[in-house]
């Protein structure tokens, strides 16, 4: 990894990104959401201040663990001055995601075993399978991948 001398207060876009591990297409993305910030030089170009290492490193972590960029965005937000987040600040937000990320592991486990279940069927039935069509009223009275053709009017359901 490329160190920068301390005496640079400032990175360019390639800077950030060698020493970010994230994409220079990524650093725009990010910029563009709200997640980072940048000033312009008068030829146009990108400077970020040293600490948006940090705030790189906070996002890319956030998103590991599957935090939605929106989400990630409003917790920046939410700092005192749109300070850099430290250690204290991940450990707050990471805490209040936890319930988040427990529900949504829930859900996983709950589509692994209906997976299981479904491959195990072989039914493939849109009407009644719980992974193409859950809670649906109709596939209780009835099981099978076929359509439902009314009586007179020839009208699919």
């Amino acid at each position: 990894m490329p160190q920068i001398p301390e005496k640079i207060h400032e990175l360019t876009v390639g800077q950030l990104s060698a020493r970010s591990g994230a994409a220079v297409s990524a650093l725009h993305f990010y910029e563009s959401k709200g997640l980072i910030s940048s000033r312009r030089t008068s030829g146009n170009q990108r400077r970020y201040t040293r600490d948006t290492l940090r705030r790189v490193a906070f996002v890319r972590a956030a998103q590991r663990v599957g935090i939605p960029l929106a989400t990630i965005r409003d917790a920046l937000a939410e700092l005192p001055e749109e300070r850099t987040p430290t250690h204290e600040d991940w450990a707050r937000l990471s805490q209040a995601w936890r319930s988040e990320l427990d529900e949504r592991i829930k859900q996983l486990n709950r589509l692994r075993d209906h997976l299981t279940d479904c491959i195990g069927c072989g039914c493939l039935s849109l009407d009644s399978c719980v992974l193409s069509n859950p809670d649906d009223a109709f596939g209780e009275r009835m099981a099978g991948s076929r359509l439902m053709v009314e009586r007179g009017g020839g009208r699919r359901r």
